[in-house]
């Protein structure tokens, strides 16, 4: 098997920094930090992300935030509001929370008009879509069910988990994604990927990208391991 390069594992990541805690001077450090490393993305707080587009401008790091987070439960109107607002500030990418309760209640209906309504406004204004599912909260039923709703709806990435639940991502949840997923739709893992050989095994099962807080640590492993 054909090890890949540090720059391929890099941009693999999302540099998550939606903690509650981080104040705006930790914000401007982690925006740093993934310029540095040349990550795929920072996924920020929402009102930061016109900070984020500032001081990532021209480094080939996108900037991501959330819509609906942490527990899906905003009013559809409010998510397309969200996301439109998110895009006018320079978000390139939005990670939405499905409606947990709806999924659970089993009226997939809402759910995929709450899906769809998202990623149409997001894929209008040139922007892409990753629908956090929550699984620590769901029965295989559910994702399956949720990954077949994101192929019809035209999302561009399935994901496990917000990072703030009980679980995060498991192997064997992320192969079904894989497995129950459009080929067009990819797999985002979140939470729980700490380390590089974590990073190794769910990209082997088909995750594309990673929301991790880890980063730094993850990568430099990567490059003692894999060489610069």
């Amino acid at each position: 098997m054909t090890l890949p390069t540090l720059a391929e594992l890099a941009k693999m990541f999302d540099h998550s920094l939606l903690q509650p805690t981080l104040t705006d001077a930790d914000l401007e450090k982690g925006c740093g930090l993934a310029a540095e490393y040349r990550v795929a993305s920072v996924c920020i707080k929402p009102y930061a992300v016109p900070l984020a587009a500032r001081l990532l401008a021209g480094t080939g790091v996108l900037v991501g935030t959330t819509i609906g987070f942490p527990h899906g439960g905003h009013a559809t109107r409010v998510k397309v509001f969200e996301a439109a607002a998110a895009v006018d500030d320079g978000a390139a990418e939005l990670d939405m929370v499905v409606n947990i309760g709806k999924v659970l209640g089993g009226d997939w209906a809402f759910v995929a008009d709450d899906v769809k309504q998202v990623v149409a406004l997001a894929h209008r204004r040139g922007a892409k879509v990753k629908v956090i599912f929550e699984n620590a909260l769901l029965k295989d039923e559910h994702k399956r069910e949720l990954c077949r709703i994101c192929g019809d709806a035209g999302a561009d990435w399935v994901k496990t988990s917000t990072g703030y639940a009980e679980g995060g991502a498991t192997l064997e949840d992320l192969k079904l994604m894989r497995e129950c997923s459009p080929p067009h739709v990819q797999v985002k893992a979140a939470g729980g990927v700490r380390s590089f050989d974590t990073l190794m095994a769910v990209r082997a099962v088909g995750v594309t990208r990673v929301g991790a807080t880890a980063t730094k640590a993850i990568l430099d492993d990567a490059k003692s391991r894999l060489g610069g």
